[in-house]
């Protein structure tokens, strides 16, 4: 064997480091790729468009009439003190407070511990349910929900803030719950990224699943009475929640 062909075989690279390539560079070719669908926004629409754009994703918004959901505080407290209730998206929507924003920033090694803030007013926000700017790196939007077909679906914006680069992104989430546990949990069957069907990516709607879903806050009373529930369903247009 020649100099040459030795020296040529020597820096020919592997079967392993060849797979290791083709590897990466689909993996790449993915992240790239939900990237590009999770800033691409959903269209929020009040019903179906007869006629879809081509490349849109849509999703219905709930309603949110207050005009509507003027037994919403009487039903709480019915549902609190232990009886069954029905409950509609109007009045779900309307008293569901707006989520705060969601702190991504890590402690300082060292740094003493700071006394406890007092508490402030839920800040205003914008007529999309956008979250104010707050500074934070992630912050949620006020959530919108929607009932129909049996299911559930649950719409929240989130604005993701690095680099003072801001970007508006809505999570959207539908299915059902579920009896997990000594509960029931929301599953979601299909889950939205901007225009990113997370459902179709390996381990990803889990991940924003709980980041995004299940970090909604639910008022203490709430939240108290939920474990107690013997059935939760979505019946017609109404969630009709079923107490032992």
């Amino acid at each position: 064997m020649s100099a040459k062909t030795a020296d040529r075989s020597t820096h020919e690279p592997s079967w392993a480091e060849v797979i290791f390539g083709a590897a990466l560079s689909v993996a790449l070719g993915i992240f790239l790729g939900v990237i590009l669908l999770a800033i691409k926004p959903i269209a929020a629409v009040k019903e179906m468009p007869k006629e879809p754009t081509a490349g849109t994703v849509y999703y219905v918004q709930g309603s949110r009439d207050s005009a509507k959901a003027k037994a919403a505080a009487a039903k709480r407290k019915q549902f609190t003190q232990g009886a069954s209730t029905t409950v509609t998206e109007d009045e779900i929507n309307s008293f569901l407070p707006p989520p705060q924003p969601l702190s991504t920033a890590k402690p300082k090694t060292g740094d003493k511990a700071k006394a406890p803030e007092k508490a402030k007013a839920p800040e205003k926000t914008a007529k999309s349910g956008a979250p104010a700017a707050t500074g934070e790196m992630i912050a949620l939007g006020g959530p919108n929900f929607r009932l129909h077909e049996g299911k559930i679906q649950i719409a929240v914006p989130v604005t993701f803030n690095a680099l003072g680069l801001e970007q508006v992104v809505t999570v959207v989430a539908d299915g059902a719950f579920v009896k997990k546990g000594g509960g029931f949990a929301f599953a979601a069957d299909t889950l939205y990224l901007g225009s990113c069907p997370l459902q179709s990516v390996p381990f990803a709607a889990g991940i924003v699943t709980q980041k995004f879903i299940a970090a909604l806050p639910v008022p203490e009373d709430v939240a108290a009475a939920w474990p107690k529930l013997a059935d939760v369903a979505v019946d017609g247009n109404v969630l009709r929640l079923t107490m032992p």
